[in-house]
C-alpha cells in the first residue's frame, strides 16, 4: 500500500512538472515559429493594396506588413518591392497582380494571376525552406537560393539564374526538375519546354544592382541578422556609441514634439491584431524590433546586444493605457530599455503575460533586474518613457484604428503612476474599417484576373476575422485553386535538339581580369553635392515624351518565339524623358542603371558612390509634402563648437590607412598628404617635441596616423 501511494505521489509530481514546462516551452516555441511578415518597402507609380475583409482596394503604404490573404496590383508603369527575412527580395512589375496566399516560418506561397515577378533570394531565413508560386499554368516550388524570375501573360515563363533551381508542377500532375540557368515555358494547353536562359534584361539588371545595394547595410553590426530594412537606417540617420546602452541609433531631422508611434496608423491584422505602420521611410525596423530611449535631449532606437537567433517580430512595442475622454480612450507609449512587452495578441497562455521577445539586452523591470521566470506583476510597472514630455499618445476609441494619429491625437502629461495599463486584449472591436484605416481607393485590378484559378501544390487556409462568421470568397467564384494528383517528380523529355524555335544565346564575354581593371584609367570625379535621401534622382532628361508606356523607347530583342511580354520600363528603373520629379513617399535616391552596353551606344557612366559619414542634421532645401513632418524642423539643442551635437560618440568611424604607396591592396595609387588624426584625449604638444616624434616615427617604419 506505502509502494502504491509513494508511486502515486510520485507520478502526480512528474505529471504537474511535464504540464508546467510544456506551457514555458510552448510559449517559447510559438514565438519561436511565430512569422516574421513580408515588408511593403518600396512602391512607385499607383500600386493597390487588398486584404480579406476589406471593402475595396486601396492604395498600398510603406512599411505594411504583408501576410497570408493579402493581394497587390500595380498598374501602369508602377513597380513594387517586398523585403522578406534572411535578405529575401519579392519585386513586381506593372500590371501584376500578386497575392501572398499563406506564410508560416518555414514555407511562402505566392499566386501571379498575371504580370512579371522576380524574386532575389541571397539567403533563405531557415533551413528547409520552400517557396510556391502559383500560376495559372503550372506551379512551381523553389528550395535554395537564387535569382527567379515569372512571367504570366497566356504562357507561362520561369526562368532560374544564380544556381537557382525549382520544381514545375503542372495541373495533371506532371513534374519537371528546372535546372540552373534555364528556361521553361508552359503553354496554356498544358505543353512545356525548356531552354537556355535568355541574357539579363533591364529588368533583371534593376533587380540585381538593388539586391546588392540593400544587403551592403553598415547597420547590420548592432542588430540582428536577417531583420528586412537594415539599410534604411544607413541613410535616415546616425549610429552613436553610448556607455549605457551601447550602439544607439538616432535619426535625422524629427520635428519639435515628435515622439515614436507618433505619425502612423493603427490598423488590424488578422495574424497579430492591431499593427502599428509608421509613415517615416525608416519606420519597419525600430517600431517592430528593440527599444527607444530619450537621450540627452534625443529620441534614439536601442538595438540591444546581437543575438544570433533568429529574429521575433512583433506588431508594436508599446505599453498601452486606459484614458478617458469624456469617453473611453486609449493611450501608448514607447517601450523603454529592456522593458517587457505585455502582449495582445497571440494564443491565450501567450496574451497578457510580460514577453520580452529575444531582447539581447536586460530584462529590467521598474529599473531592476529580473529573472525569465520571475513573477511580474505588469500593474505595477513604471514605464521610463512616459516620463518624457509629449511621449504619451492619446486617442479616442472612435478614432483609434480609423484614422490616421498625426491628427487624432493628443499628449498625455501624467505619470505612469496615474495610468491604469491594459492588460491583454484591448477592449475595442475591430471592424472592416481598421484592415486599412483611411486608406484611399485605389485601382482594382480586373475581375477576370483576381477570378483566374492557379495551380497549387497546397492549398491555403484563408484567415477569420472576428465579425465574419464565414470566409467569404472574396477574390472570385471557387474553384479558384487546381489542385494537381500526388506523383513523384518525374524527368520529362528534355525537346529534341533543332525543334525549339529561335535564335541561340551568343557566347558571353570572358569575365574581367584584375590586370585589365587596374590598367583602366581612373573614372571621373564624382559631383561634390552631397546626396539626400529625400532629393530626386539626378538622371539627365531626354527627348520626346518617354512617360507613356513603350514611347521613346525601343522593345528590346526577344530571344525566341515564346517571350510575348514587352518591356516598358517603368520610371524608376530606366531613365526618364524628363527631369524626374521627386521621390513619393520619401525613399531614398536609387542609383539608376545605366542603359549603356546593351541597351544603346552609349557608354556607361561612372556610378557615384559616397562614403559613410558623420551628417549634420539639417533641414533640407526643399520639401516634399509627405516628408514634412519628418524633415521640415530639425531638432535643435543649443549649438556646440558651430554644429548640433549628437549623444555618444561616432560609432562607424572607418580605419584610415597611414600607407598612402598600396592603399588598394596592389593598385599603385599617386603620393597624397595624409591628414593627422586629432587626438583630442592627450594635451597639445609643442612643435618642436612633435617633429621629433614623428621623425621618429618615420625612422622606425611605422605609418604616421
Amino acid at each position: 500500500m506505502f509502494t502504491i501511494t509513494r508511486f502515486s505521489a510520485m507520478l502526480l509530481m512528474w505529471v504537474l512538472f511535464a504540464f508546467s514546462s510544456h506551457n514555458v516551452f510552448a510559449q517559447t516555441d510559438t514565438q519561436r515559429s511565430a512569422v516574421n511578415p513580408l515588408r511593403l518597402s518600396y512602391t512607385t507609380g499607383s500600386v493597390s493594396f487588398w486584404r480579406n475583409g476589406a471593402e475595396d482596394w486601396v492604395e498600398a503604404r510603406l512599411n505594411t506588413p504583408i501576410i497570408g490573404g493579402d493581394a497587390l496590383y500595380t498598374s501602369a508603369n508602377a513597380v513594387l518591392e517586398l523585403q522578406g527575412e534572411g535578405r529575401m527580395f519579392v519585386r513586381a512589375d506593372d500590371k501584376t497582380e500578386m497575392t501572398v496566399l499563406s506564410q508560416t516560418p518555414d514555407f511562402l506561397q505566392l499566386k501571379v494571376s498575371t504580370g512579371r515577378v522576380s524574386l532575389d533570394i541571397r539567403t533563405l531565413p531557415v533551413a528547409g525552406y520552400n517557396i510556391e508560386v502559383n500560376t495559372p499554368n503550372a506551379v512551381f516550388t523553389i528550395d535554395r537560393t537564387g535569382y527567379y524570375r515569372v512571367d504570366v501573360n497566356g504562357d507561362v515563363h520561369f526562368i532560374t539564374r544564380r544556381g537557382g533551381a525549382g520544381t514545375m508542377t503542372q495541373s495533371n500532375g506532371q513534374a519537371l526538375v528546372i535546372l540552373p540557368s534555364e528556361e521553361i515555358v508552359v503553354s496554356e494547353n498544358g505543353r512545356a519546354e525548356t531552354y537556355v536562359a535568355p541574357e539579363p534584361n533591364a529588368w533583371d539588371r534593376w533587380n540585381d544592382e538593388r539586391s546588392n545595394e540593400l544587403m551592403d547595410a553598415y547597420s547590420e553590426r548592432y542588430i540582428t541578422p536577417g531583420i528586412a530594412g537594415a539599410r534604411d537606417l544607413d541613410y535616415y540617420g546616425n549610429w552613436r556609441t553610448t556607455v549605457e546602452y551601447g550602439p544607439i541609433w538616432v535619426p535625422d531631422a524629427m520635428p519639435y514634439g515628435w515622439a515614436p508611434y507618433s505619425t502612423g496608423r493603427w490598423v488590424w491584422d488578422p495574424y497579430y491584431q492591431w499593427t502599428w505602420i509608421d509613415d517615416a521611410p525608416w519606420g519597419w525596423v525600430p517600431f517592430h524590433y528593440g527599444r527607444w530611449v530619450h537621450y540627452a535631449g534625443y529620441w534614439a532606437w536601442t538595438p540591444g546586444s546581437v543575438v544570433t537567433v533568429r529574429p521575433v517580430y512583433a506588431p508594436a512595442l508599446v505599453a498601452f493605457f486606459g484614458v478617458s475622454f469624456g469617453s473611453p480612450g486609449f493611450g501608448w507609449v514607447a517601450l523603454g530599455w529592456g522593458e517587457p512587452c505585455v502582449p495582445w495578441w497571440g494564443y491565450r497562455g501567450f496574451v497578457g503575460k510580460p514577453w520580452w521577445g529575444h531582447w539581447g539586452g536586460p530584462r529590467l523591470v521598474n529599473h531592476k533586474h529580473v529573472y525569465p521566470r520571475a513573477t511580474i506583476n505588469i500593474n505595477n510597472i513604471q514605464y521610463s518613457n512616459s516620463r518624457v514630455k509629449d511621449a504619451i499618445i492619446t486617442t479616442s476609441g472612435e478614432h483609434f484604428g480609423r484614422h490616421h494619429m498625426r491628427d487624432n491625437t493628443q499628449r498625455f502629461t501624467a505619470q505612469t503612476k496615474e495610468l491604469k495599463p491594459m492588460q491583454g486584449v484591448l477592449p475595442v472591436k475591430p471592424e472592416a474599417v481598421n484592415l486599412v484605416a483611411d486608406a484611399p481607393r485605389a485601382v482594382r485590378p480586373p475581375e477576370q484576373v483576381t477570378s483566374r484559378p492557379v495551380v497549387v501544390n497546397k492549398r491555403p487556409q484563408e484567415a477569420k476575422l472576428p465579425w465574419q462568421p464565414e470566409t467569404r470568397s472574396p477574390m472570385g467564384a471557387e474553384p479558384r485553386y487546381v489542385q494537381p494528383p500526388k506523383q513523384g517528380v518525374t524527368e520529362l523529355r528534355r525537346p529534341e535538339p533543332g525543334t525549339q524555335l529561335g535564335p541561340e544565346r551568343p557566347r558571353p564575354p570572358l569575365p574581367s581580369r584584375y590586370e585589365d581593371w587596374r590598367q583602366q584609367a581612373s573614372p571621373a570625379a564624382p559631383s561634390a553635392t552631397v546626396r539626400d535621401p529625400g532629393a530626386a534622382s539626378g538622371n539627365k532628361p531626354s527627348s520626346g515624351n518617354s512617360n507613356k508606356p513603350g514611347a521613346g523607347s525601343v522593345a528590346e530583342p526577344r530571344p525566341n518565339r515564346f517571350e510575348p511580354r514587352e518591356i516598358n520600363e517603368p520610371s524608376r528603373w530606366r531613365e526618364p524623358a524628363a527631369p524626374a520629379s521627386r521621390p513619393q513617399q520619401g525613399e531614398p535616391v536609387i542609383r539608376q542603371p545605366s542603359r549603356g552596353g546593351r541597351d544603346s551606344g552609349e557608354p556607361a557612366s561612372a556610378p557615384v558612390r559616397i562614403a559613410p559619414q558623420e551628417r549634420m542634421q539639417q533641414a533640407p532645401a526643399e520639401i516634399n509634402p509627405r516628408q514634412q513632418r519628418f524633415e521640415s524642423m530639425p531638432q535643435m539643442e543649443l549649438p556646440r563648437g558651430g554644429r548640433v551635437e549628437l549623444p555618444g560618440v561616432p560609432a562607424n568611424r572607418v580605419y584610415r590607412d597611414g600607407n598612402s604607396g598600396r592603399s588598394d591592396f596592389g593598385r599603385q595609387e599617386q603620393a597624397r598628404p595624409v591628414q593627422a588624426m586629432p587626438d583630442q584625449g592627450r594635451p597639445m604638444q609643442g612643435r618642436s617635441e612633435q617633429g621629433r616624434s614623428d621623425q621618429g616615427r618615420q625612422e622606425q617604419g611605422r605609418p604616421q596616423r
